[in-house]
């Protein structure tokens, strides 16, 4: 089975969630976050954990982890900046069949304050 590994840029509340989890599975999303959205290159998450989230909530997190290639495949990947600035937009209601997909545990890989 072949994987892509995706990371994404998160707050401390978020994080605490998926550690609920086992490490296993994001939490739904919001009712004012209808996207979630997985980046394709730690520096650009790291970019958002450490300019955004700790700004916004006193901590930003950058977590990895592996998606089943196949289910990203239906995806189209979004550049959202420059060459680099690459994302998914996963819709909320998918974010359920998104965790199903994720292979092994999703690692919380850098931390700022």
């Amino acid at each position: 089975m072949d994987t892509t590994t995706l990371w994404r840029p998160t707050g401390p509340q978020e994080l605490a969630l998926v550690e609920a989890s086992g490490w296993r599975a994001w939490p739904p999303r919001l009712p004012d976050q209808p996207i979630f959205y997985p980046v394709l290159n730690e520096d650009y998450a790291v970019r958002i954990a450490r300019d955004w989230n700790v700004r916004a909530s006193g901590g930003g997190y950058v977590a990895r982890f592996e998606v089943e290639t196949s289910f990203l495949d239906a995806y189209d990947v979004h550049q959202v900046g420059g060459d680099t600035i690459l994302e998914y937009w996963i819709p909320a209601e998918d974010l359920v069949e998104l965790n199903r997909h994720i292979v092994g545990l999703i690692e919380a890989v850098r931390e700022f304050r």
